[in-house]
């Protein structure tokens, strides 16, 4: 008999936490920013409530308002790995750039985070946005939307290919005979294309999930495709249910016009949720961080998402619509979208916008008590919206300790999340197959 269907739940991490103002939050220890044992604590916390996945993000530039805003990025794979050694079950998730990367030494990377946390490891692909990372590698411009992904599709496949070139069975360790590994099922790749040229072998065994859990965050049509044919989980945003909706079905429909099972596509949401015994404790917890925001911070994160400069203008004023630009390229953005259809629903003024947005960039916040945010990710879970959500603590570590201890429960009570973990890797948590090698016999004689 088939188990009923099984919320995941990831714990999307940035230093301090995801509201803007995190780091001067009365809550928050912000001289811990930059300690490993932080983060191997709130990593063992993650894993007490049974969650599936910690997620770090990355990216290959210094952000330009740091100034403001605990926005540093620690390299992720090192940083995981520490976090592996101090837990057992939780999947660690990291982000790296096809743009900024070579396939054979990311490959290499993720193997060794997946032998080093016995197969916990998770990819999350990304092709890079911000123009500034091509001045970090001896380019003189970064490259345009389409040829990020046109790169990114032959540097998946690439790296697939160095994750099989090992059989499962390669190395037989036959103290005996002296043979350690049988090379007859260790294969080069030989693969040649418009991008890369890479021969092959991977220098590392065959991981214990086979291949690390693909994972993806764009929302543009070239994002979605991309995710239709190799994401295994997907991170998205939204701020209302049918859009939710519309986005699900139209990655489930993808996957499956290209043979995959939808069910393997793990589509999660991110949810910011400011937890509080009474709604109105919840209210006020919000409005105590907003009023830690500093205009000049959140103008610059408006300006990156919408094109508007709104330096000078009264913040108490209605927000200028006028002023977007809708034939932009900016304006096909997936974010631009998600500001723009607040806009449209609101009416916010330019205070209204970016306290909005403070909280997670987009992202749905949610203030109540928990069992609001219970309902909340119930109604999307079970109405065609999400297959779970990335939690995003507006901060830490008491923004996920308030989710463990008290939203986790009423999930459980319902029999929408698990009470333990039914196997040790990250694909036994998504409940994702094990891939085979493509050079295996029985993939070979299926070929």
């Amino acid at each position: 008999m088939s188990q009923p269907r099984q919320l995941s739940l990831n714990v999307f991490v940035y230093p301090g936490g995801h509201h803007e103002a995190a780091w001067r939050y009365k809550g928050t220890d912000a001289s811990r920013l930059l300690d490993i044992s932080y983060y191997q604590e709130l990593a063992r916390k993650a894993e007490t409530a049974r969650f599936d996945a910690l997620f770090f993000a990355d990216g290959p530039v210094l952000a330009d308002n740091i100034r403001y805003a605990s926005r540093f990025r620690v390299e992720p794979i090192t940083w995981l790995s520490a976090i592996a050694a101090a837990t057992s079950h939780i999947g660690l998730i990291a982000t790296a750039s096809t743009s900024y990367y070579e396939p054979y030494n990311l490959a290499r990377l993720f193997a060794s985070l997946d032998h080093i946390s016995q197969g916990r490891a998770g990819w999350n692909i990304v092709t890079t946005s911000v123009a500034q990372a091509a001045q970090n590698f001896n380019l003189a411009e970064h490259p345009v939307h389409a040829e990020r992904y046109d790169r990114s599709r032959e540097f998946v496949e690439v790296v697939t290919k160095l994750w099989d070139s090992w059989e499962d069975d390669a190395v037989r360790a036959d103290q005996a005979s002296g043979i350690y590994a049988d090379d007859t099922r260790i294969h080069a790749i030989e693969h040649v294309g418009r991008h890369f040229k890479v021969k092959g072998a991977l220098n590392t065994p065959r991981t214990p999930q086979g291949r690390p859990v693909y994972v993806q965050a764009g929302s543009s049509e070239e994002g979605r495709s991309f995710a239709a044919l190799y994401a295994e989980a997907i991170f998205t945003a939204h701020q209302t249910l049918p859009s939710a909706q519309a986005f699900y079905a139209d990655i489930k429909q993808r996957a499956g016009a290209l043979g995959r099972r939808p069910e393997h596509i793990k589509v999660l949401p991110g949810l910011s949720p400011f937890i509080g015994s009474t709604q109105a404790e919840a209210d006020a917890l919000e409005e105590e961080f907003n009023d830690l925001v500093q205009p000049e911070f959140s103008l610059h994160q408006l300006r990156r998402m919408t094109g508007v400069d709104l330096s000078g203008y009264d913040l108490n004023a209605p927000f200028p619509r006028h002023l977007l630009d809708l034939n932009s390229p900016t304006a096909t953005a997936s974010r631009f979208q998600l500001v723009l259809g607040v806009i449209d629903r609101e009416r916010p003024t330019i205070r209204q916008l970016i306290n909005r947005l403070a909280g997670a960039r987009g992202h749905f916040v949610i203030a109540g008590p928990p069992e609001r945010i219970a309902d909340e990710i119930q109604l999307w879970f079970e109405n065609g919206a999400a297959d779970g959500f990335n939690i995003m603590p507006p901060w830490l570590t008491g923004g996920l300790d308030a989710f463990a201890e008290h939203v986790v429960p009423i999930l459980r009570q319902r029999g929408l999340f698990r009470s333990e973990y039914s196997g040790t890797t990250l694909r036994d948590h998504y409940g994702l197959p094990r891939p085979e090698s493509r050079f295996a016999d029985g993939v070979r004689a299926s070929a």
